[in-house]
């Protein structure tokens, strides 16, 4: 018997609408997308989620934001805000960026309490929080921590902090290649597995960041991951139906649960 139903792959998947040309118009066919995929959230960009719970009202699909995106330089009370107007515009779920800067320095105080902040404004909505580590900055370490240590002090952090999922990436977060050239790995299993492990069931965790396939996808959830962020939805969502032998989405199919803008 096959492990997962497509409703379960469809479930953990949040679809990335956050390319910084992204717009309306491309806004409203994401949304059309996830919606006939049934995805668990369209992810997009704060100045969008008014009009995406607009489109999605009669939807089961969820609209995700992110917050200090996407490198986390706004101060506490502008990450607040920002997740309160969020969740004021129909956001469920928020992704924060934390402050990079300050992690490098490893002020872990002010981590927390920024974490912290933001927990308290989302879940006063009774929305989510997801706490986005951008990994690929911390492959020489930081603060006198290892690489691996940073990642798990952050999940330590994360959890006592009370936020529901860790993150490994936003998908923007490049950095300086041996060539000389700028890359961003995102989701890594080395790092998945070490932050599955670092939070004990605590915090879920969601990997983002170069998902672009099914088998990458199975990859992840095998080491535990509940949420995956990504562009390529429907290429994911469609080779899972073919591993199940159910038949093809077509695109250009009405879905009469969305509302047009």
């Amino acid at each position: 018997m096959t492990p997962y139903t497509y409703e379960d792959i469809a479930g953990m998947i949040d679809h990335a609408l956050l390319h910084p040309t992204l717009s309306i118009a491309g806004l409203i066919e994401g949304c059309k997308l996830a919606d006939h995929y049934s995805t668990a959230t369209v992810c997009v960009k704060p100045c969008d989620v008014k009009l995406a719970s607009q489109f999605l009202i009669n939807s089961s699909v969820n609209v995700c934001t992110v917050i200090g995106f996407p490198h986390g330089a706004n101060t506490r009370e502008i990450k607040t805000k920002e997740t309160e107007t969020a969740c004021n515009d129909g956001a469920k779920e928020v992704d924060l960026v934390i402050n990079l800067g300050r992690v490098m320095g490893g002020d872990w105080e002010y981590i927390f309490k920024e974490i912290e902040a933001v927990k308290k404004a989302a879940h006063s909505f009774g929305a989510k929080l997801k706490v986005i580590f951008e990994n690929d900055y911390w492959k020489e370490g930081a603060a006198n921590l290892s690489t691996d240590e940073v990642k798990e002090k952050l999940c330590q952090i994360s959890v006592s902090a009370g936020a529901d999922w860790v993150k490994t990436s936003t998908g923007f977060g490049y950095v300086p290649q041996s060539d000389g050239n700028l890359k961003a790995h995102g989701a890594t299993k080395h790092d998945v597995a070490l932050m599955v492990r670092s939070c004990s069931c605590k915090a879920e965790v969601k990997a983002a960041g170069g998902v672009k396939d099914f088998t990458t996808l199975l990859t992840m959830r095998e080491l535990g991951v509940s949420r995956i962020g990504t562009s390529s939805s429907q290429k994911i969502l469609e080779e899972c139906r073919s591993s199940l032998s159910l038949p093809y989405l077509s695109v250009e199919e009405k879905n009469t649960h969305f509302t047009s803008y």
